[in-house]
């Protein structure tokens, strides 16, 4: 996989789940859930610490989606760095700093990867274990040790920590994301079974939070371990999802290739 994953925790960025009664969380995950980040993000309050990590998670996902927006969200970024109070904030901005340097490494804008390790170990100095926010910096771990190190033991023990983490704090959401990518590790062992079974997981969970986004890569990842002809109605699905919206995430253009029906990793 080739690493989504900028999923926030759901009291600094509203990424968990629809938040609840709050109106303008749940007008910013509608339009975030809808590849709308700049629009999200712009609903934002400039006042607080905690808007300004929002907005630059929002933009940070963004850039990793759609490979554009990325002077915008570094100052966004600087901002909410500037504004973090505490070390959870703190942990928060560096988590933050660190995906958005796997994102650029990741997509070939510049070799990042020294500054993505860095800010992931500052924010694991910062953020406690058991926090809300240790299991996204987990799982964000698990992507630069699948993705950047080739270190897929190391990842699957990361990702299995975020599931954890996740399924304590009632993320839902990052469940979604630490169900597919354990399964893509299954996938890669040969363990069919296991991989569709946490694929499913996966869709499942975006398809009743409503994360439109996230459920074509998503159904692109069940083929890959369906057979015929299940595997082709999934991915003409996905297909016309990414369609849809316009051609996002950009990364899955490869994936549903003819060509090439399980091409690499997916970002999302």
């Amino acid at each position: 996989m080739l690493g989504e994953g900028n999923v926030a925790h759901t009291a600094m960025s509203g990424t968990g789940t629809t938040a609840g009664d709050d109106p303008l969380q749940t007008a910013v995950w509608r339009l975030r859930s809808r590849a709308c980040w700049a629009d999200a993000a712009a609903l934002l309050p400039p006042e607080t610490a905690e808007a300004s990590l929002q907005r630059a998670s929002l933009l940070v996902e963004r850039c990793l989606y759609t490979e554009q927006g990325w002077e915008e969200a570094e100052d966004a970024l600087r901002t909410a760095e500037a504004q973090a109070h505490g070390d959870e904030e703190r942990g928060a901005a560096a988590c933050e700093r660190g995906q958005l340097a796997y994102a650029a490494t990741l997509h070939g804008v510049r070799d990042r990867a020294d500054e993505a390790r860095a800010a992931l170990g500052r924010a694991a100095a910062l953020i406690p274990p058991g926090a809300p926010g240790r299991a996204l910096l987990d799982f964000r771990r698990g992507l630069l040790a699948e993705n950047l190190a080739r270190s897929p033991q190391a990842a699957r023990a990361a990702y299995r920590r975020a599931h954890a983490g996740a399924s304590a704090h009632g993320d839902a959401l990052l469940l979604s994301f630490t169900w597919r990518h354990l399964a893509g590790l299954a996938l890669r062992d040969g363990e069919v079974a296991e991989a569709r079974h946490g694929f499913t997981e996966s869709l499942r969970i975006r398809e009743e939070l409503g994360y439109l986004v996230g459920t074509a890569p998503a159904l692109a990842s069940l083929a890959d371990a369906e057979a015929e002809p299940d595997a082709s109605r999934l991915r003409a699905e996905a297909g016309r999802l990414f369609r849809l919206l316009g051609g996002v995430p950009t990364w899955l253009a490869r994936q549903l290739a003819p060509v090439t029906p399980a091409a690499g990793p997916a970002a999302s």
